[in-house]
Parts: structure tokens; C-alpha cells; sequence
């Protein structure tokens, strides 16, 4: 599967949340992204993607597709915001671009991982 390439200078964000926010469950996530634009999953566009959300786990591997599970959020419709039950405690959140094939672009376009504590 060849890999999508991204404009170097694209950037996948959390809108509302920063590293050591204290938050309540459900969580309201939003995600930014600036250098390229969102298509659906299997829409082969020019510099799109669509988001990933990635918790408590590590990022992705380069060039394999995206898992699909509890940990590996797929936004495949292209929604840019979610409301999640995640449990109390502490939580690591990061974003992931993929291409229509859910696999990451090259260069990858990740957020910084950031924690949360859900109260």
C-alpha cells in the first residue's frame, strides 16, 4: 500500500484541551488541523486525512493501518468533535492524521501527546 505524503508543514491539534487539564467525564474533544483538509475515509483527495484519536496508547507505526479498538479512535466520516466516556484517573490523549486507508501520512501528522485527568 503506497503511502500518502503531507505538506510538511501540517499540524493536527486539540482545540479545548492543553496538557494537565483537569476535566469531567463525558469529555468533550475537538480537534484542529491547519496545512491540510478533512475528507471521509476511502476519498482520495489531494492533502486530506482524517483524525484518529489515539488514548493511552503509544502513536501508530509508520506505514501500517490504524488498529480500530477502545485505544484507536477512528473518525472515518470526518467529524472533527466527540463526546467520550472515559473513566476517572489520568489518560493520555494524541491525535493521528490518516490517509483514506486509516494509515498515517508521511511525514506523519501527530499532535504532542498530552494527559488529562478525568475527575
Amino acid at each position: 500500500m503506497p503511502i500518502t505524503t503531507a505538506p510538511p508543514t501540517a499540524k493536527v491539534y486539540f482545540v479545548n484541551l492543553n496538557d494537565g487539564d483537569t476535566v469531567a467525564s463525558p469529555v468533550t474533544i475537538v480537534m484542529g488541523l491547519s496545512g491540510m483538509g478533512i475528507a471521509p475515509a476511502g476519498i482520495e483527495f489531494p492533502d486530506t486525512g482524517h483524525h484518529h484519536l489515539i488514548i493511552d496508547a503509544p502513536t501508530p507505526p509508520a506505514g501500517q493501518v490504524i488498529a480500530a479498538d477502545v485505544n484507536h479512535i477512528h473518525f472515518g466520516k470526518g467529524q472533527t468533535e466527540v463526546m467520550l466516556d472515559l473513566t476517572p484517573g489520568p489518560h493520555t490523549l494524541q491525535l493521528v492524521l490518516g490517509d483514506r486507508n486509516h494509515v498515517p501520512h508521511k511525514p506523519a501528522v501527530v499532535s504532542d501527546v498530552i494527559k488529562i485527568t478525568v475527575r
